[in-house]
């Protein structure tokens, strides 16, 4: 089965288990011009939920797919994007109070064929990522 251009992972280090059920969003950057006011803003592109094994593996269609055409969700070389992590829900289910109540990770696609994979290691007061394979 094809997956997404970009996936995501989030564990919870305190814990050493996956973290379910947390809300990903995808946004682009469109960089400040005269029509925005020179403004860069993040719009939204995709969303998604980490699965039972901390997982979101299917926040865009997979490249070259007939949904990705219609959608318009084909990565840019180039292109900086950025993913947020909606984190305070899962402490709170969790009955644990934590210092960021999301994490958010911006990065650029250097080459839209590959596979961009986003583990993220959490904790109430720290978070750790990398670019995964």
């Amino acid at each position: 089965m094809a997956k997404s251009p970009i996936t995501c992972h989030i564990l919870d280090a305190s814990l050493g288990k996956p973290v379910e059920g947390v809300c990903i969003r995808l946004q682009q950057l469109e960089v400040g011009s005269a029509s925005n006011g020179g403004v860069d803003i993040f719009h939204p592109l995709a969303k998604g939920t980490t699965n039972a094994d901390g997982r979101c593996l299917d926040l865009l269609p997979p490249a070259g797919s007939e949904e990705e055409s219609k959608e318009g969700t084909k990565l840019v070389e180039g292109q900086t994007y950025k993913i947020v992590f909606k984190t305070q829900e899962y402490f709170e289910r969790t009955g644990r109070k934590s210092f960021y109540p999301w994490v958010e990770i911006s990065f650029t696609i250097q080459n839209p064929g590959e596979h961009y994979h986003i583990p993220l290691l959490i904790s109430p007061y720290s978070f750790t990522t990398y670019r995964g394979s």
